[in-house]
């Protein structure tokens, strides 16, 4: 029986009711869950070359109405509607790649099977695995979500969105653009609701969950999926660090890090939240990104905080910054002015305070002055987080790249990564594991299965209980031969 139950939605900027959700029970996302496991079967059997068709022509779909999403999204999340106009352009990139590359990167392999098993052909082929349930944020509700949504499509699983209650409208939106394209039901359906909805998704039949959100969630998503063991993809928070080198274009360092730090009022996992500058180059850069950041304006450039709760959050950290000496060279304390958040540039703050530690998810940005860049790759990597970073440097990029403990790195750029279809998103440490994205994304939501097969019979038995004597000597022969040269000390 359906539920008649449902939740507001409000304007993030004027806290007026935007309009109302249905708030599904868990029967009814069981139940869901239970059709789109049945349209699995049929998804999976119009092969590669039949849902590449259907996606492509989702993707033709979505780029008709970029408008038309891109106003949802930016009344739903505040951020100005360029923003999510350039977030609806690279989720459609995403969904065109899956859908062309999803044929070649599954195909079957053959491997080589070795001098002991010289008889054997031996493949590895890969299966969609059913059901994938999507857990998605409200920062990003279309690209972040696409990036699971598309390649576990394109893969060959059906897929059961949960969008976060602060944009369901965007999830809506979505699924019923889907329908338009879709050949039959239950391909791609969306659960609307609070997070009682997204724990129902965990406890349903799902063969795999994909969750976007704060780490702490995360890991009693992991919790709930473990014990029917189900495998996760677990995309969290970070405490992104930029290192800016003596020989960086500064100006450019410092315009990147500014946008990279305020863009989307500074709700981004991706986002930099601490700058390390070596000293040489410091009073430069911070004077330099002062200058800049005093033209942006809370309302103009970026959006209000799409979360309430999240102000709050932001006021500990700055307050706790403050009471342990930080200097605020922009803002301050008083800059949180809901819905709104004045930008906020703070230097010489101690690692130990929140600001450093923890993810602040606003508009500010910690800098503080290193001896050296082993120095700053040094204190990027001392974080619990490890999802992203940028680096700027004209000729030490490659070279501090490879020391920073993160999933992804830009160099003289930031973000950039995120729109590069054929490269794995995610992180590692506390900001999750798993990836969306490129070919390391389509294969996440596939399981291996190996093949073997005799390509001639021996003369010799090696699986049976009438082995012979003979058999062991050649086993042994063959082994002593391939590995027994080696010298040991």
């Amino acid at each position: 029986m359906s539920s008649t139950a449902t939740f507001v939605k409000h304007d993030p900027t004027t806290g007026e009711v935007i309009a109302q959700y249905k708030n599904f029970t868990p029967d009814e996302v069981y139940a869901t869950v239970a059709s789109a496991k049945e349209a699995a079967v049929d998804w999976q059997a119009l092969d590669f070359k039949g849902r590449k068709k259907v996606l492509l022509k989702w993707a033709a779909l979505l780029t008709s109405r970029v408008k038309e999403i891109a106003q949802l999204i930016a009344l739903e999340t505040g951020k100005p509607v360029s923003d999510a106009t350039l977030e609806v352009s690279i989720a459609i990139d995403h969904l065109a790649w899956a859908a062309k590359n999803a044929e070649e990167i599954m195909q079957t392999q053959n491997r080589a099977s070795g001098m002991l098993m010289f008889n054997m052909k031996a493949q590895v082929q890969r299966s969609p695995l059913g059901v994938v349930g999507v857990i998605g944020p409200w920062n990003y509700p279309m690209f972040t979500p696409m990036g699971s949504i598309a390649y576990a499509l394109a893969a060959g699983n059906t897929v059961v969105f949960k969008p976060s209650e602060f944009t369901p409208g965007v999830g809506k939106w979505l699924a019923d653009t889907f329908i338009e394209v879709a050949p039959f039901a239950a391909i791609f359906t969306t659960v609307t609701g609070t997070p009682e909805v997204g724990r129902a998704l965990t406890e349903s039949a799902v063969n795999k969950i994909s969750f976007t959100g704060s780490t702490r969630t995360a890991k009693k998503v992991a919790a709930a999926c473990a014990e029917r063991m189900i495998p996760v993809v677990l995309e969290c928070g970070g405490k992104d660090p930029v290192i800016v080198a003596a020989d960086a274009d500064i100006k450019l360092a410092a315009e990147q890090s500014l946008w990279s730090a305020m863009a989307n009022a500074g709700q981004s996992c991706i986002g930099a939240e601490r700058v390390y500058v070596v000293q040489s180059v410091a009073d430069q850069f911070i004077e330099e990104i002062t200058k800049q950041a005093k033209k942006l304006e809370a309302g103009k450039n970026y959006g209000p905080a799409t979360m309430p709760a999240q102000l709050n959050v932001i006021q500990s950290h700055l307050s706790d910054a403050a009471a342990k000496g930080a200097k605020f060279a922009i803002g301050g304390t008083d800059s949180v002015r809901a819905p709104f958040v004045e930008p906020v540039i703070m230097l010489e703050v101690p690692e130990s305070s929140t600001a450093m530690s923890d993810e602040t998810f606003g508009p500010t940005l910690a800098i503080n002055r290193v001896s050296s860049v082993e120095e700053a790759i040094a204190l990027s990597n001392a974080s619990n987080y490890g999802l992203a970073a940028a680096v700027f440097s004209r000729r030490q990029g490659e070279r501090i790249a490879s020391q920073l403990q993160c999933g992804m790195v830009s160099i003289n750029s930031v973000f950039l990564f995120a729109a590069v279809a054929t490269v794995p998103f995610g992180g590692v440490k506390d900001s999750g594991y798993g990836r969306i994205h490129g070919a390391e994304g389509l294969l996440e939501y596939t399981y291996a299965r190996t093949v073997v097969k005799p390509r001639f019979r021996l003369p010799i038995t090696f699986t049976s209980f009438k082995r012979s004597k003979l058999a062991d000597l050649v086993v042994i022969k063959l082994i002593k031969s391939l590995h027994g040269k080696r010298k040991i000390n």
